[in-house]
């Protein structure tokens, strides 16, 4: 009886580990792309900012234009990807596979862009954006898809084929 205790507290452990894992990996992936969104803005590949949707939309405080809006909105979007790594984790984490996380970073992409942009008063309609803004905004969002999806489903895979061998 107390090594079937041992196995189910040994499972447990591996899912709080996994999904503890899926979730760095979601902090740090909204920490690095909003980071790029960042730097983009600065050489005009983009109309719009990390800033502009999580500050600006809601504050129009003076600091909120400066350095210090991008730092604050670098760690809200680190702290807004826990919700994204969350449902990656939930619903795709099985799918091992580079091309979902590409899909799920084009989803986030227009869910931001599309369907919540009435929500953010200062950013214009999708219609009203530059190509450039468009291109690159999507591709960001690709790498950020990608790079969580994929991460947080090699994680799940990885540890599943270590559990069968040990």
């Amino acid at each position: 009886m107390t090594e079937e205790k041992q196995l189910d507290q040994n499972k447990r452990e591996n899912r709080i580990s996994i999904l503890s894992r899926s979730l760095i990996t979601g902090f740090i992936g909204g920490l690095i792309w909003s980071l790029f969104g960042v730097i983009m803005y600065y050489f005009n590949f983009s109309e719009v900012a990390p800033k502009s949707f999580l500050l600006r939309s809601w504050l129009t405080a003076e600091w909120t234009s400066g350095w210090l809006g991008d730092l604050v909105s670098i760690v809200f979007a680190g702290v807004l990807s826990l919700i994204a790594a969350l449902i990656y984790y939930g619903l795709l984490k099985k799918v091992n596979s580079m091309w979902m996380g590409l899909v799920f970073g084009v989803i986030l992409w227009g869910i931001i862009f599309y369907l919540l942009q009435p929500i953010f008063s200062n950013i214009p309609a999708l219609v009203e954006l530059n190509k450039n803004t468009i291109v690159s905004t999507i591709c960001l969002f690709i790498l950020y898809g990608t790079f969580v999806g994929y991460s947080i489903s090699y994680d799940y895979h990885d540890a599943k084929l270590n559990k069968q061998k040990g």
